[in-house]
């Protein structure tokens, strides 16, 4: 039986909630593909798939039936013992990938933090201590903790928290001359997005990858690819590595492999894994059966040539209209990403207005992201219909004529 729920509006966000978000005034109640409804019962198509994480879309039948599967059997038992859905779920990812060692935690944060710790604690065991220097890129996002959010290459999100972790530096992304010039045996890890997220969807370049892993290889560090906003099909394969065709040490992931559902995982090799011993790393929810069920389901669904195919197929789709849309507004310049990660970059008269835009979208009926105040950014589920793409663009040009045409 339900019980009545007590009436909330956005109102209350503001009375109850640390002010650290400002989200949208509306509250949305109820999803079903890539369609979400308001409170007031408003019909949105949604193109901002919860940052890159609803990779089925909302309500996907296939996950819906594997939690209310696992949530009839077990939930939680810890890492005291091991359980079934995390089993099966490691297996599933270490077949798929380089990997031969999964270790699963909640968020991308924690899975950048896991790889993280682990890249320090293998140097300092094949090195010793010396060996500890982190390298990462200019405007980079790792998540928010203070190890993480350290090594991000973003001091607006890291300053004013006291001291920061010492032994990370930052050069431009994209930039292989700059890496050269900063890695040395002292430096144990350099942490890359193939795709830079946060920042506003910056591809790497592929001889930028190859690159890194050759001075990598060469100083003895370790190539950890943060795949937290890139993974799990995002990209058009499994993984962006396999895009790029450059493999990494360690990855991490997170967002997409729940399809909404709290999970992450770090990916590596059995060399690097007997690292980890045991009590030197851990996590009290890390691999619990609700959400390895899950994340089990996502993987079936769509690590298949069908859905990694057709991915490719509508980033075609979406970049053409976007180009044109663009183009006929002046809008933005560039039109850039892979896969169903895709940044519009706003022109000259448009920049620093990508909220003024999220805004537009949104009294058309239409969710959108931000990549940074100069980009538009769309990450949609995988499984999009095409109808869906179509009429969420069409709201979108309206968007754009009534924001230029004011």
């Amino acid at each position: 039986m339900s019980v009545e729920q007590a009436p909330v509006q956005r109102a209350d966000f503001d009375q109850v909630m640390v002010p650290n978000y400002a989200p949208a005034a509306f509250i949305p109640v109820r999803g079903a593909g890539s369609r979400v409804w308001d409170q007031a019962g408003r019909e949105l198509i949604d193109f901002a798939g919860g940052i890159a994480v609803n990779v089925l879309g909302h309500a996907h039948p296939a996950l819906v039936g594997a939690l209310t599967e696992q949530a009839n059997k077990l939930w939680h038992v810890s890492n005291v013992f091991t359980n079934e859905p995390a089993l099966r779920l490691a297996h599933k990812l270490v077949d798929a990938t380089f990997a031969d060692r999964a270790f699963f935690c909640n968020s991308g944060a924690e899975a950048n933090e896991a790889a993280f710790k682990l890249a320090r604690r293998v140097a300092h065991d094949r090195f010793g201590p010396e060996k500890h220097e982190i390298i990462a890129t200019v405007n980079s996002f790792h998540g928010r903790t203070l190890f993480t959010v350290s090594v991000g290459g973003q001091p607006k999100y890291s300053d004013g928290f006291g001291p920061k972790i010492t032994g990370i530096s930052h050069v431009p992304y994209n930039d292989l001359e700059a890496l050269k010039a900063q890695i040395s045996d002292k430096t144990c890890a350099v942490v890359i997005e193939p795709i830079q997220g946060e920042s506003g969807v910056v591809p790497a370049d592929v001889a930028y990858l190859q690159g890194a892993r050759e001075l990598c290889d060469k100083h003895n560090a370790l190539l950890i690819f943060d795949e937290v906003q890139t993974g799990v099909g995002r990209t058009g394969e499994l993984f962006a590595y396999m895009h790029y065709g450059v493999t990494p040490d360690i990855l991490s992931s997170a967002k997409s492999l729940g399809g909404g559902f709290p999970i992450g995982a770090m990916l590596t090799t059995e060399a690097l894994a007997k690292h980890l011993t045991v009590g030197t790393h851990g996590t009290t929810y890390g691999g619990n059966p609700l959400a390895c069920a899950v994340a089990s389901a996502v993987l079936d669904v769509v690590n298949t040539p069908e859905v990694l195919a057709g991915v490719k197929a509508k980033h075609q789709k979406f970049k053409a209209r976007l180009e044109q849309i663009g183009e006929k507004y002046g809008l933005f310049t560039q039109v850039r990403g892979v896969g169903l990660l895709i940044g519009c970059v706003l022109s000259e008269a448009w920049k620093g207005k990508a909220k003024d835009v999220f805004n537009a979208a949104e009294k058309e009926g239409l969710m959108v992201l931000q990549a940074g105040p100069d980009v538009v950014r769309f990450a949609p589920s995988l499984v999009i219909d095409d109808a869906d793409i179509d009429e969420g663009l069409d709201r979108f040009e309206r968007a754009a004529a009534k924001l230029t045409q004011g």
